[in-house]
């Protein structure tokens, strides 16, 4: 593993341990010639995927772009990153287990938006927002009419 601060090849392992929900094992690690310390994340990969945009152009997979897009959906909202990680890891699981090579970008913005449904209502609303293209007030009147009726999100009264 290459030490990120002097580029170095030469770096050992010093701990060892899987992560909380044993999805991955965490390293860390030092550098023999800079003595720097990081940590690593091992990750079981079961197939390289592929996203076929919109546009019909495809791309590798990047576990890193979506933790940012669901990072940016969830900006300044108090949730734990042990939840997040675990929804990340969810969605990246149903993509894999598709049992397909290639996955489409939709797929992909289903599987989130769905994670984020039960993680946090406003990270998923501003996740929805820019995957279904809003450009107007009304296209958030109209979702949010349409969260309003599915009975799964309405508060429980006993009047």
């Amino acid at each position: 593993m290459r030490c990120p601060y002097c580029g170095n090849d030469d770096t050992q392992v010093k701990d060892s341990r899987p992560t909380e929900d044993s999805n991955a094992i965490r390293r860390r690690r030092i550098c023999n010639a800079c003595g720097g310390r990081f940590t690593t994340f091992e990750r079981v990969q079961l197939r390289e995927l592929l996203v076929v945009k919109k546009s019909g152009r495809k791309v590798p997979f990047d576990r890193d772009k979506l933790a940012r897009s669901v990072g940016t959906a969830l900006r300044k909202r108090d949730v734990e990153p042990e939840r997040v990680e675990r929804m990340i890891s969810g969605v990246v699981r149903q993509l894999e287990s598709l049992g397909d090579v290639e996955v489409t970008s939709d797929q992909i913005g289903e599987f989130v938006m769905e994670g984020l449904k039960g993680l946090d209502d406003v990270a998923f609303v501003r996740f929805a927002s820019v995957y279904k293209n809003f450009s107007t007030p009304d296209d958030f009147r109209s979702f949010l009419t349409e969260l309003g009726d599915d009975e799964r999100l309405k508060p429980n009264r006993d009047d």
